[in-house]
C-alpha cells in the first residue's frame, strides 16, 4: 500500500521512498483551518458541501476518500507504474452522497490501521467468527501460552551494523487450513488459499495467518514480519508481553478485515471514477 493514515507526529519518513506526513489540519494566523487546496474546497463547494473550516467532517472527508481509493485493489492494479514512478490521480465524485460513502470507508479503514482503535467484530467485542481463527496464540501440544512460551527466537531480525536491525528468515510454515479454520477458508480468494503458522520459538505461534495476510505490505513492507524483526529476545533484552502477543493476533485480524473489503473498495473506486467531476475551472 502506497499510503497509511496515522494519528501520530511523526518526525522522519512516513514510508519507504521518503513520502512525508500531512496534517487534515494546519495553523493559519492561530486559528485551525482545514488543509485542502484552494482546488479541493473549490469541489467540495459545487457539490454543495459546507465549509470544511467550519465542518470536521467535511475537512476530514477528502482525506477518508483518498485512503478509499488508495487501498482499492483495482485501483493499485491499474496505477502501479504510476505509484512506482509519482503519485497517481485519485478519482473526485460527482456527487455529495459518493463521496460520504466513499468516505465512510475511508474511515473504516482508518479505524483498521490505528492499533489504538478498536473496531468491534474484528479485535474488540464480540469477534467475527471469521476473525476469530486468525492468529490465535497457540502451542504445540494445543493448550494456552504460559510465560516461558514468550520468549521471541525464531530468528525474525538481529543487528546488523551500527546496530542497525536486519529482518531475519524466521520461521513460518505455510499449510491447508484445517476444519476448524473454515470460517477463514470460506473467505480464500481474498485472503489466501493457503495459511501459515509464525512461531515465536520452537513450541509457540500464531496459528493461521492467511497468506495474504502475512504478505501484507504498508510502504514497501510486511507488516507483521517487520514488527517482529525487531522484538526477538536478543534485540529486545525480554519477552514478548501478553500485550505484545495480542497486538501481533489484532494486527492479522485488522490486514484480514482490510483484505475483505476489497470488492466493496473496487466498487467505490469504479463509481468514483465513473462519476469523476474535475474541480471547478480557474480553482
Amino acid at each position: 500500500m502506497p499510503l497509511i493514515r496515522t494519528p501520530l507526529l511523526g518526525d522522519n519518513d512516513a514510508l519507504r521512498g521518503h513520502a512525508y506526513y500531512m496534517s487534515v489540519y494546519r495553523r493559519d494566523a492561530g486559528a485551525a483551518r482545514a488543509n485542502l487546496s484552494p482546488t479541493a474546497r473549490a469541489w467540495l463547494a459545487a457539490l454543495g458541501l459546507p465549509d470544511p473550516d467550519t465542518d470536521p467532517a467535511i475537512a476530514v472527508l477528502p482525506w477518508h476518500h483518498a485512503l478509499a481509493i488508495g487501498y482499492a485493489p483495482a485501483w493499485l492494479a491499474e496505477h502501479a507504474n504510476g505509484i512506482r514512478q509519482d503519485w497517481p490521480r485519485i478519482p473526485l465524485p460527482g456527487s455529495a452522497d459518493l463521496l460520504h460513502a466513499s468516505g465512510a470507508l475511508g474511515a473504516r479503514i482508518a479505524a483498521l490501521l490505528d492499533p489504538d482503535a478498536p473496531v468491534p467484530g474484528v479485535t474488540a467485542g464480540e469477534i467475527a467468527a471469521t476473525f476469530a481463527a486468525i492468529a490465535v496464540p497457540s502451542r504445540q501440544g494445543r493448550g494456552p501460552l504460559t510465560e516461558p512460551d514468550y520468549a521471541l527466537t525464531a530468528g525474525w531480525g538481529h543487528a546488523g551494523k551500527s546496530g542497525a536491525v536486519m529482518p531475519g528468515r524466521g520461521r513460518a510454515i505455510a499449510r491447508t487450513y484445517a476444519a476448524d479454520e473454515a470460517t477463514t477458508q470460506a473467505h480464500a480468494a481474498l485472503l489466501g488459499t493457503r495459511t501459515l503458522d509464525v512461531y515465536l520459538n520452537d513450541v509457540a505461534y500464531w496459528r493461521n495467518v492467511p497468506e495474504r495476510v502475512w504478505n501484507f505490505t504498508i510502504g514497501g513492507y510486511q507488516v507483521v514480519k517487520k514488527y517482529l524483526a525487531y522484538r526477538e529476545r536478543p534485540l529486545l533484552g525480554r519477552a514478548l508481553t501478553p500485550a505484545e502477543i495480542r497486538h501481533v493476533r489484532d494486527t492479522a485480524r485488522r490486514l484480514a478485515a482490510l483484505l475483505l473489503m476489497g470488492p466493496e473498495l473496487d466498487a467505490n473506486y469504479r463509481a468514483s471514477a465513473t462519476s469523476h467531476r474535475p474541480p471547478p475551472s480557474g480553482s
